[in-house]
């Protein structure tokens, strides 16, 4: 049964709203001793993963202008909060971290298929920098995603400009 597209409470909102909820029990897993984290890098897999799921549940029950919002506050809060959770323990370098939150800056709008290719480095960049096999002997892992991610953020920003321009968005 279709939901109302002005529902706020709909399963795939809870998954949503669940998600940015779980994201500071995360942050406060990531450990400051630059080893990674088993624990931490198990709930950033089912965090991410939930993303997914919550995009099939509103494809298939309907999507909400509510989840429209919410849905990439939550990819914003999990992302840039893990990875600034990163750079406080000294993992990640800020320079690309914050040019990855000016990129994410902007109103909200369907995600092209470049933005969800850099959400996805992003992912694997934090991945990565949790996981204690990657992070300790293999860092330019983390390292090479991050920066893939800061180019496809500049690729898909000058993507959404280049439509915003021709009028095409």
């Amino acid at each position: 049964m279709p939901v109302d597209p002005n529902a706020i409470v709909t399963w795939a909102n809870v998954v949503t709203v669940t998600r940015v909820l779980m994201s500071p029990v995360l942050f406060a897993l990531i450990p400051d001793d630059g080893r990674g984290s088993w624990v931490a890098l198990v709930l950033w897999i089912v965090l991410c993963g939930s993303d997914g799921f919550d995009g099939y549940l509103a494809r298939r029950h309907g999507i909400t202008r509510s989840g429209a919002f919410l849905d990439p506050l939550a990819d914003k809060v999990l992302v840039l909060g893990a990875m600034f959770t990163l750079v406080s323990r000294d993992i990640f370098w800020v320079l690309p971290v914050a040019i990855i939150t000016a990129g994410s800056k902007g109103v909200s709008m369907p995600a092209s298929r470049l933005a969800k290719v850099k959400t996805f480095a992003q992912q694997w960049a934090v991945g990565f920098a949790l996981a204690p096999l990657t992070v300790v002997d293999h860092t330019w892992t983390f390292v090479v995603c991050m920066w893939v991610a800061v180019v496809l953020t500049l690729l898909s920003g000058g993507q959404y400009a280049w439509r915003a321009v021709k009028g095409t968005l």
